[in-house]
């Protein structure tokens, strides 16, 4: 066992009631892990203290070079008690891959995983039970060195927050509309859109706030060298189901790994659903629309699970899917998911992991 400091706090706060909504974010727990990292010395003084403030100088890196790493994975209540985490080891795999990219120092795993584990259990109060709520679990690691100079820094901060959630989007399960961005560009092949990192996603902030305005939830990126091919949806990766194949963008080196992904590729491989992992274009999309060969289309991510997609609309055309409802494939994916992380199905061999 590693040798975590924990400083509960004296000054609880309210836990929210069954009741409040739990607007996605908004609500943080009594705690929080914090570990430093300094180059010679590596990862030291590993804690759990009071959620606070932090105090950095303003010449902090992570201010003016963005040095700065982030992970989401959660925490369920199944109903026999247990406290039960999804495939956490994957978050951290993904995190370091993540950390790799942009040369900050990797965790060991059995430190991180013990560090989620930890400020889980002392926050398990906060773990609400209401159907589709959820304790969502927020790493990220930020440079810290005081200076103006474009290099790694040699001091970091690891932090761990958490929060009770509802669900991501306000239609909940009910399908959403998709906006197929032809203008601005997110990511490209050599970049880091494969890293979970903060400056993926304000890249993608003027394109979401005008797919918002027109009356669409999330943006569906293109590629960024032909401007054709299906990547990824900001907050979540896509699938579509054409002919009774579900197909899904391949990994590229611009599209996040994402651990919900997996999941669907490899459940819908076990029900014997023929699964592609391949380029497709929109054009290929939006042809099989209205020929009547698009039958699904879903998201998939750890803050959403599942969430299907009624409208997509590319240039100046809106295809209507699955007549604007959600799909078998969809439906039954977040069943199962759902079911797995609540512990009500038993899933692949590690995929549940209990905080004890």
């Amino acid at each position: 066992m590693l040798d975590i400091r924990i400083e509960k706090t004296k000054n609880p706060k309210p836990i929210p009631g069954p009741d409040n909504p739990l607007t996605f974010g908004t609500i943080f727990t009594d705690h929080m892990f914090i570990m430093n990292y300094q180059t010679g010395k590596g990862w030291f003084d590993p804690r759990i203290v009071e959620y606070q403030k932090i105090a950095l100088e303003p010449s902090a890196m992570v201010f003016h070079y963005g040095q700065e790493m982030f992970e989401g994975l959660k925490a369920y209540k199944a109903d026999d008690g247990r406290i039960l985490l999804f495939r956490p080891d994957k978050n951290i795999e993904r995190a370091n891959n993540s950390n790799r990219r942009l040369c900050i120092p990797e965790i060991p795993e059995d430190l991180f995983l013990e560090a989620i584990k930890k400020l889980v259990k002392t926050d398990e109060a906060w773990i609400p039970t209401k159907p589709g709520t959820s304790l969502y679990i927020r790493p990220f690691v930020i440079a810290t060195d005081e200076f103006l100079g474009v290099r790694p820094s040699d001091t970091y901060l690891f932090m761990i927050i958490c929060s009770p959630v509802g669900a991501y989007y306000p239609e909940g399960l009910n399908p959403v509309k998709i906006w197929i961005e032809d203008d601005y560009v997110r990511a490209v092949k050599g970049g880091i859109g494969e890293a979970k990192t903060g400056g993926n996603y304000v890249a993608s902030l003027a394109a979401q706030v005008k797919a918002h305005d027109e009356g669409y939830s999330q943006v569906l990126w293109l590629d960024g060298i032909e401007r054709k091919y299906i990547e990824e949806v900001g907050a979540m990766n896509i699938f579509f189901k054409i002919d009774g194949t579900v197909v899904t963008p391949m990994l590229n080196g611009s599209i996040l790994p994402g651990v919900t992904r997996n999941s669907c590729i490899e459940l819908c491989k076990e029900w014997g659903l023929p699964v592609e992992e391949r380029r497709i274009s929109a054009e290929e999309l939006f042809t099989a629309a209205r020929q009547g060969r698009l039958d699904e289309c879903w998201g998939s991510g750890t803050a959403a699970v599942i969430s299907p997609v009624g409208h997509l609309r590319w240039m100046n055309e809106v295809i209507q899917i699955h007549d604007g409802g959600i799909g078998p494939i969809s439906q039954k994916l977040y069943d199962t998911v759902t079911g797995i992380q609540l512990g009500r199905i038993e899933g692949p061999a590690g995929w549940s992991v209990e905080v004890k």
